[in-house]
């Protein structure tokens, strides 16, 4: 018999789950509330790299995950890899180097613009015939009892559907009705923070090198962006300051705030993207698995994105998914077993908690002002620096290679 699951939510995590599960031979309804862009459409362009297009840092697991889904040749177009991470503090003299070469790995990870990844995402969940895709449509009732999980969703008020599945994944954002229909409480921490996000260009090129550094506004993070001067830009910024950062008015003072604080790191700042600005928040799920629902992605953790941790969290969360729900197959068990839902979920509590603690305390550790904490986040970065055997320890761990 066909088995089915049910996935709600067709952002990036969601696309990919459905083309794992399929690549496994189950079938899959995917519900997505935005109408997709139709692409074999000849109004619609072929892909053309904007200037300020939003992206990724994904990690050496990441890209494995998709090496094996046989996406990465086409996904590799639009990323660039990330072969050094200078790691500094502003006024300090801490300074740590990752050199991807030195740490026998081919690279830190790639960052990729997120239009490309969900377009190629899009493109090959369309392409498969266990896939069917159900866009433009709200979920509006989630129930279940011991055998199945029964959805109701709307497409218009003419056209509504009723489904049931044995497995349904909830993967509908941070704001997640599936978790809300479900009960399920969170743990909400608001950084009081709001990141602006953007890309620059610089007259140096980048040289596939990343920086990550530390001011007193929080951790800034200038990534290498496909095309040689093309750098991509977080910068935090307390709440209700966002406003002398956004809008073409400010654009000389973002680039002379950029410089001011990279020095000649990059060369000169010589133009500037838009910038969009989203709320720094942590939010986390008080349960990721509830009968025969389960919670992915940002609807089960929203973290900090200062270590480009979020989205390479969630494919690892996917990655061990798959693995509990082939090891049912291969047994010819139930894949929504709930018992076996819990036990996906113990085993991955352990690597969430750490990528969160690690976040979370980087976060906090370089935004207090305080001069002992200074002192000794310097000798810390100094040690990360010198001492054999820790830096290996951190790429690893960045680059998500732990599950």
């Amino acid at each position: 018999m066909q088995q089915e699951v049910i996935i709600v939510g067709g952002g990036m995590v969601g696309l990919s789950l459905a083309l794992m599960l399929a690549k496994s031979n189950i079938a899959v309804k995917l519900l997505e509330a935005i109408k997709y862009p139709n692409y074999d459409d000849a109004t619609v362009a072929p892909y053309h790299s904007s200037f300020d297009a939003r992206n990724t840092a994904l990690s050496r697991r990441t890209v494995q995950i998709y090496q094996k889904l046989g996406l990465w040749d086409a996904l590799q177009e639009h990323a660039t890899p990330i072969l050094e991470v200078h790691i500094t503090e502003q006024g300090s003299f801490g300074k740590a180097r990752l050199v991807a070469e030195q740490e026998k790995v081919e690279s830190f990870g790639q960052v990729i613009e997120n239009a490309w990844l969900g377009r190629v995402l899009l493109t090959q969940v369309r392409q498969q015939p266990l896939i069917e895709l159900i866009d433009g449509v709200q979920v509006s009732s989630l129930q279940q009892d011991g055998e199945y999980v029964y959805l109701e969703a709307k497409q218009s008020e003419q056209n509504t559907y009723s489904l049931k599945s044995k497995l349904v994944i909830a993967a509908d954002g941070r704001d997640s009705f599936c978790r809300q229909a479900l009960g399920v409480g969170v743990d909400v921490h608001d950084y009081d923070q709001v990141a602006i996000v953007t890309a620059v260009q610089t007259s140096k090129p980048h040289g596939q090198v990343g920086f990550e550094r530390f001011s007193h506004l929080g951790p800034l993070a200038l990534l290498p962006l496909p095309g040689e001067y093309r750098r991509s830009v977080v910068w935090p910024v307390k709440k209700g300051t966002e406003g002398e950062w956004l809008g073409e008015e400010n654009d000389q003072h973002f680039l002379d705030a950029l410089q001011k604080t990279y020095g000649d790191r990059a060369g000169k700042f010589q133009k500037t993207g838009k910038r969009f600005s989203f709320p720094l928040s942590q939010v986390l799920a008080d349960k990721q698995a509830v009968g025969r629902v389960i919670l992915m992605g940002n609807a089960a953790h929203t973290i900090h994105p200062v270590a480009g941790q979020g989205f390479n969290l969630c494919m690892r969360d996917a990655d061990v998914l798959m693995r509990f729900i082939q090891e049912q197959i291969a047994k010819s068990a139930d894949i929504g077993e709930p018992e076996m839902l819990k036990a996906y979920e113990q085993s991955r509590l352990a690597d969430q908690k750490r990528v969160i603690k690690f976040c979370d305390s980087v976060v906090r550790g370089f935004s207090n002002q305080n001069p002992v904490l200074k002192l000794l986040r310097n000798t810390g970065l100094v040690a990360f620096d010198v001492i054999p055997g820790i830096k290996p320890l951190v790429a690893n761990y960045a680059m998500g290679l732990k599950a």
